[in-house]
């Protein structure tokens, strides 16, 4: 994939970044919204593309859905595109539905992001964002580090910093197939550890009560297909599958124990998610449909999902949630990581 093909929103051409590990695994990734544009594994002595993509940088800017691309000031969604701090309530940039999702429609996904730091094996981006950005009170600088370490893990490593409070919740919006193919992701296994997830409205706000997942089609505790209680509820037909957040253990909170766990179609491939947040939202790739493909094609309907660590959605407007504060406030440095461990099934 060459620069030479393509030039940015702000006129000028992508810089492409390499990352390899020993054991073979390479990552793609580019500065322009800190995306990660490729992830490739090594599977029975050949390499598998486990990453969706598309065939052309110039596509990556015009996609909508966010396609590797790392989200911020907030990921999620703010409903209202507003929240009350302090007495005031502040009023932010609304996307197009008139809440706020990942972070504004100049979100963190649509800007450059310069390169701090590269090894050959891990890359520093950072990002400075102005007071009143997106409706968002005060200055925050912020950086991330993609990583791969000598077994082919993944780890991403955020900081943040602000000069008034501010809620912050970054996270990486990559979407994976790890039969690394043009398949329906409903035939993946999956497990989260997780008791309760978040049910939302038809605009899919959360509702505001957690509810347990037994008995439910929300219910991964225990490894089963993703298509195997597909759309068997009402919260399920809302948003045409999953897209929602789930409250994880504390067990495996804080990088102590797997968060979630995914297994290949074919049952070759693994991948664990480790992370110091408390929430993880799974996105079964609903509105995949029309994005543009790695194979220069168009991508459909649930060829791909997305893990996203994170804060649980609307958590401005819900203090009362069991998770820290996602309020960052100065002098405080907002560090958290996510750790994607790929390995055989």
């Amino acid at each position: 994939m060459s620069c030479a093909e393509a030039l940015c929103p702000d006129g000028q051409p992508p810089r492409l970044i390499e990352l390899a590990a020993d054991c073979g695994t390479r990552l793609s990734l580019m500065d322009w919204g800190g995306t990660l544009l490729s992830c490739r594994v090594a599977v029975g002595g050949a390499e598998r593309e486990v990453l969706l993509g598309c065939a052309r940088l110039a596509d990556y800017f015009t996609q909508t859905a966010f396609l590797g691309a790392t989200i911020g000031r907030y990921a999620n969604r703010i409903g209202g595109a507003q929240f009350t701090h302090g007495g005031r309530t502040i009023a932010l940039t609304p996307t197009a539905d008139g809440h706020q999702l990942h972070g504004g429609p100049q979100g963190f996904d649509r800007r450059r992001w310069r390169i701090v730091q590269q090894q050959a094996n891990a890359v520093v981006l950072g990002i400075e964002s102005a007071a009143g950005d997106q409706g968002f009170p005060g200055k925050l600088s912020a950086t991330v580090r993609y990583r791969l370490d000598g077994e082919g893990r993944l780890g991403i490593d955020y900081t943040a910093k602000v000069d008034a409070p501010c809620p912050v919740n970054l996270t990486n919006h990559a979407y994976f197939n790890l039969d690394g193919a043009a398949t329906d992701i409903r035939q993946h296994r999956l497990q989260i550890h997780a008791q309760h997830y978040l049910p939302v409205d038809c605009e899919l706000i959360p509702l505001g009560q957690l509810q347990r997942v037994a008995g439910t089609g929300f219910d991964f505790s225990k490894a089963k297909l993703i298509g195997s209680d597909f759309l068997s509820d009402e919260q399920q037909r809302l948003a045409q599958g999953y897209d929602h957040a789930y409250l994880l253990d504390q067990q495996c909170r804080g990088m102590a124990g797997v968060a979630a766990t995914v297994v290949a179609g074919d049952g070759r491939l693994a991948m664990d998610v480790y992370t110091s947040k408390p929430a993880l939202q799974f996105y079964s790739g609903n509105f995949l449909a029309g994005v543009p493909a790695r194979d220069g094609g168009t991508y459909s309907a649930h060829q791909g999902f997305a893990l996203e660590t994170q804060f649980l959605p609307d958590s401005p407007n819900h203090p009362e949630w069991p998770q820290p504060d996602c309020w960052l406030y100065p002098g405080e440095t907002y560090q958290h990581s996510t750790v994607l461990a790929f390995r055989s099934a």
